[in-house]
């Protein structure tokens, strides 16, 4: 009887042991798992995961994340036109991924991103008002307002990750090719000025510090007339026909719908135009050309776009 007893007791041991052991090999890979780092955000100091495998991004950062590795989950990068959609030209990256809202908006459909099960969440300012609902999903992480400044915007979604290496490889590269896209427009086009503008209602924004006019100016180098609106802010100045053609550019680039561009065709005042007069206009469709260079891939993309229309010009 006592030998059994002893077995029993022997047995209790082992299963016991069996089950701590389990346990802490269980507690162990969990912790190798979850590994976090901190990172200072608009709201302080924040605990995310080092290695996050289901991102949800209303930001507008998705291009962003894709160039650093990481697929979002849900994204808020729309085409601007089409606002259920992600810009066409990025759509072999960003397909899979749900659209949960529009990064320019104050709101999401939040309950899709709480569907995803995300275990990281990046938002802007513009969406305040929904951080303690996402706040309580997953670890969030609000960035500054960039959205007239691509570049630095990539660089602090690569802090988050300690991946600025990557990114300024990225940057240096795009800046090569940007300077000799540039270069080789010159050298087909001589010394001339550059103009690109969104015809919308009647009148058109110019892209004067911001878009497709900064990828114009300062990526590729080339020049822009003497009389540019000025812009003081994310907003775009607007000019009217009329003021358009006070700026007289060598080349137009105008960014527009169908219906909008069609429409400037039988216009006496756009056929006066310097640039029109001289077929010197580079036609392309709203979607997605109006929000593209806003972002890095689209960037990059648009470089060959422009050297192929303006080029052929």
């Amino acid at each position: 009887m006592k030998r059994i007893k002893n077995i029993l007791l022997a047995c209790t041991v082992v299963l016991t042991l069996g089950v701590f052991v389990g346990c802490s090999q269980s507690g162990d890979s969990k912790n190798e798992g979850s590994e976090t780092r901190k990172v200072q955000t608009v709201k302080g100091e924040v605990e995310i995961p080092k290695d996050p495998k289901k991102i949800v991004d209303i930001s507008g950062s998705s291009e962003e994340l894709v160039l650093l590795g990481y697929t979002p989950v849900g994204t808020a990068n729309v085409d601007s036109y089409e606002t259920d959609k992600v810009p066409a030209y990025v759509k072999n990256k960003l397909g899979n991924s749900k659209v949960v809202g529009h990064s320019m908006m104050d709101t999401m459909d939040v309950e899709s991103i709480i569907e995803l099960q995300p275990d990281l969440i990046i938002m802007s300012p513009r969406q305040e008002k929904i951080y303690d609902q996402l706040k309580s999903v997953a670890p969030v992480v609000m960035l500054e307002d960039k959205s007239n400044d691509w570049e630095a915007k990539f660089k602090d979604v690569a802090k988050l990750f300690d991946k600025e290496n990557e990114a300024q490889k990225w940057l240096d590269e795009y800046y090569k090719k940007a300077k000799n896209v540039g270069d080789e427009i010159k050298k087909a086009n001589g010394d001339a000025t550059y103009l690109a503008v969104l015809a919308t209602s009647g009148q058109f924004m110019v892209f004067t510090e911001g878009g497709i006019g900064t990828v114009l100016k300062e990526d590729m180098g080339l020049k822009q007339p003497k009389n540019m609106p000025k812009q003081d802010s994310i907003t775009l100045p607007t000019v009217s026909l009329e003021g358009l053609t006070k700026i007289d550019a060598d080349n137009l680039i105008v960014i527009g719908t169908k219906s909008e561009l069609d429409s400037l065709k039988s216009n006496s005042v756009w056929n006066k135009i310097k640039a029109v007069k001289n077929s010197k206009v580079t036609e392309l469709p709203a979607s997605p050309y109006f929000s593209q260079a806003y972002n890095p891939i689209g960037r990059e993309i648009l470089l060959d776009n422009l050297k192929e229309e303006i080029i052929k010009k």
